[in-house]
């Protein structure tokens, strides 16, 4: 079966938590524990209605609250796929949870408050997904029983989302559902209280999802580890040990060594005791070349050899995930993949809105959650490829020196 990556995004009391739980209920997918863990949550609350939420609530300070603060990551098998769900927090100071959450997802689900219509957290949440690259948004226009299944209230947001996904440029797939996460009202079985409604279920849509087909990418290997080995079955057998990011490689091929320049012929590809022919992307392995060439961690492996990987300067969109706001002019580590590299923040060249996104602003420094068109000056290459060409190499933290923190995430240009 293949997997799907989905990561769950809205205001505070959305319904989020409660819409994952709904889901795993009406699919059968609760077990004995979890179930008697409901009744016994929603007894002690006094609600009429079943708590779904204390299924993804783990921590003692959201139950308490009733709210989600830590990305919780659930994981189940229906007949037909299996899933992985992130359940992120809805608080604005808790966007960065956000964008750790959907940055390993392929769909996001955005739940809207059909009472409150589209807030910033929806237009922010949004935009991150956008920003990311995710290929398929299913915004949930929720607590439709709250409206009275109103069909006016469900196209009066439709409207709202469709002005807003029109301002930009990518478009993924998008799917506008009417629901109700407490009740279960088009989540996995039909709504007979909107007979309006002709569309899918929040089921259909994400069983209905066409598998993700590897992106074409160009050749990159992260070099993690040199491994050197002398014994009765390895007489002074070099190789270097990391993880193929995207592209593919065969025995056979001509590679560059990043920095140096240096071309090599990959003579073996193994796995523990077995060799193979080929690695395609995502694939950990041991890679040997024909020459001894000076190869070390952080360096990087590709087939042909690009200028924009050995720039040091970016250009980039960043997410600011600090308290503290950053420093005009200040100096931080870039790291993407095994590659650290020392770096200054030489210019925040924005601050885009998510609200409007063309209408930019300027600004000295970054508060947390600012999103940022910036300019980064790097001590050396970081390799990062264009984030819309390769978003397997083309995103990067920033980490403070000093508290160890990481401040940003960005997506280069």
């Amino acid at each position: 079966m293949d997997l799907l990556r989905i990561n769950t995004a809205g205001s505070v009391d959305d319904g989020k938590s409660t819409l994952i739980g709904r889901f795993l209920n009406d699919s059968n997918a609760l077990t004995i524990e979890q179930e008697e863990l409901i009744e016994r949550k929603t007894k002690e609350k006094g609600l009429d209605d079943l708590d779904f939420s204390v299924i993804t609530d783990g921590l003692i300070a959201e139950r308490e609250q009733g709210i989600t603060i830590d990305v919780a990551h659930i994981y189940f098998s229906s007949q037909k796929r299996k899933f992985i769900i992130a359940d992120s927090p809805g608080h604005v100071e808790y966007t960065r949870n956000m964008v750790t959450g959907a940055s390993n997802s392929e769909v996001s689900i955005i739940l809207i408050d059909s009472r409150k219509g589209l807030l910033e957290q929806t237009y922010r949440h949004y935009f991150i997904s956008n920003l990311l690259r995710l290929k398929t948004v299913v915004l949930c226009i929720n607590k439709m029983d709250l409206v009275d299944y109103s069909e006016d209230t469900y196209l009066t947001i439709a409207a709202e989302i469709n002005k807003m996904t029109s301002r930009f440029g990518y478009k993924p797939d998008i799917h506008i559902l009417p629901i109700s996460s407490l009740k279960g009202d088009n989540v996995v079985l039909h709504s007979d209280n909107m007979p309006w409604y002709s569309g899918q279920t929040l089921s259909e849509v994400l069983h209905n999802i066409k598998p993700g087909e590897a992106e074409v990418a160009d050749f990159r290997f992260d070099v993690q580890q040199v491994l050197h080995v002398q014994n009765k079955e390895f007489t002074d057998y070099r190789a270097y040990a990391g993880r193929v990011i995207s592209g593919s490689v065969s025995v056979g091929d001509e590679v560059t060594v990043l920095p140096s320049g240096i071309k090599s012929e990959v003579v073996e590809l193994r796995r523990f005791t077995n060799t193979q022919q080929e690695v395609k992307t995502g694939e950990s392995i041991q890679l040997r070349l024909k020459d001894d060439v000076d190869v070390s961690r952080g360096m990087i492996l590709v087939k042909n050899e690009e200028e924009s990987l050995l720039s040091k300067e970016i250009s980039a969109k960043l997410v600011w995930l600090d308290e503290k706001q950053s420093v005009p002019g200040g100096r931080y580590l870039l790291q993407s993949g095994t590659r650290v590299v020392q770096c200054k923040l030489q210019q925040i060249e924005a601050v885009i809105p998510p609200e409007n996104p063309e209408e930019l602003h300027e600004a000295t420094n970054l508060k947390l959650n600012d999103i940022a068109k910036v300019a980064i000056k790097t001590a050396a290459p970081a390799f990062l490829d264009a984030f819309e060409n390769n978003r397997l190499n083309g995103a990067f933290i920033l980490i403070d020196p000093q508290t160890n923190n990481t401040v940003g995430v960005g997506f280069s240009d």
